[in-house]
């Protein structure tokens, strides 16, 4: 009868082990925030990223909940013209020199079995917070082949007017202020 109630706390112990929240830190080379603007009220769309990114992922899956905190590099945007990076860091669009970070903090609000499908948070950016919801395409968490440790990737979306953060170069000349994100994001535990 002993035995059978120590095995029984033993296993009450693991599995409550395993149900704490675990931190993912966020891996710059895994994770990408890209872009897309109109240009010239539907002449074209313009496509950059930001290069670099730091940041965590809190996940506790039995309770179905998690937070997401990044922070973005502005000077490391990359439209893959030189021009145009010099120009959007410029004040005339995202002022890199007084604003050189953009970050987002927010919570998993959906949720679809223990997977993660939406995070309600905020995005600030050019010195202006707001509300952005962010849509998670795609969560995974499994063991890296090559390393062996435990991995979580996704693929998340959203999509904002940037006249709200006082970003609205273009709009005289008729560009429209909408923005759609996707980001790609890896990461692994801390510690």
């Amino acid at each position: 009868m002993n035995r059978l109630v120590m095995a029984s706390i033993a296993a009450l112990a693991s599995a409550s082990v395993f149900a704490a929240p675990v931190t993912y830190i966020l891996d710059p080379h895994h994770t990408y925030p890209s872009f897309e603007a109109d240009h010239m009220g539907g002449l074209s769309v313009w496509r950059g990223k930001f290069t670099e990114t730091a940041g965590k992922v809190v996940y506790d899956k039995e309770a179905k909940s998690g937070s997401i905190d990044i922070t973005v590099n502005v000077n490391s945007i990359d439209f893959g013209m030189a021009k145009m990076d010099e120009h959007a860091k410029s004040p005339e669009i995202f002022d890199a020199a007084k604003y050189p970070t953009a970050s987002y903090s927010g919570k998993f609000s959906r949720f679809d079995g223990n997977t993660p499908t939406e995070a309600q948070g905020t995005l600030t950016m050019h010195g202006v917070t707001k509300p952005v919801t962010l849509v998670i395409n795609s969560f995974m968490c499994k063991p890296n082949p090559m390393t062996k440790q435990e991995v979580c990737g996704a693929d998340a979306s959203a999509a904002f007017d940037r006249a709200e953060f006082g970003v609205n170069f273009g709009d005289k000349y008729g560009f429209k202020m909408g923005v759609k994100l996707q980001i790609q994001v890896e990461g692994s535990p801390a510690g």
